[in-house]
């Protein structure tokens, strides 16, 4: 004669095994979302902005390093977004940021307002 466990006590079993197999995924996840990232990448605008035309596009090595140029002076007074769509330099290499600048006014290199964009080459 085999001893049965009653039903409630399998249900409890089976509770016990799903409730420890949450708690390992949990564990796995976990050790699994804390492993090393690689550093995030940052480019120094500081001798960009604020100085005037001071770059083109051909200065940047990557379109991420003008879009953070624009980013930081939206004035643009490099005229990194000539077009006026808030992306700098799209023809350089990636990497790449497509957010673009919200960009309220534009000014012509001069300073003078630009009352359209200038239309793409």
């Amino acid at each position: 004669m085999t001893h049965r466990q009653p039903p409630t006590a399998r249900r409890a079993s089976r509770r016990c095994l799903l409730a420890l197999s949450a708690a390992a995924s949990a564990l796995a996840l976990a050790a699994c979302s804390s492993a090393p990232r690689p550093p995030a990448r940052s480019f120094d605008v500081t001798p960009y902005v604020h100085r005037g035309h001071v770059a083109d596009c051909d200065a940047f090595r990557a379109q991420a390093d003008a879009q953070a140029v624009l980013r930081a002076d939206a004035l643009d007074p490099n005229g990194l977004d000539r077009d006026g769509d808030g992306l700098a330099c799209p023809a350089l290499p990636g990497p790449a940021d497509h957010r673009p600048v919200p960009r309220d006014y534009l000014t012509d290199l001069d300073g003078a307002p630009v009352l359209a964009p200038l239309a793409p080459p």
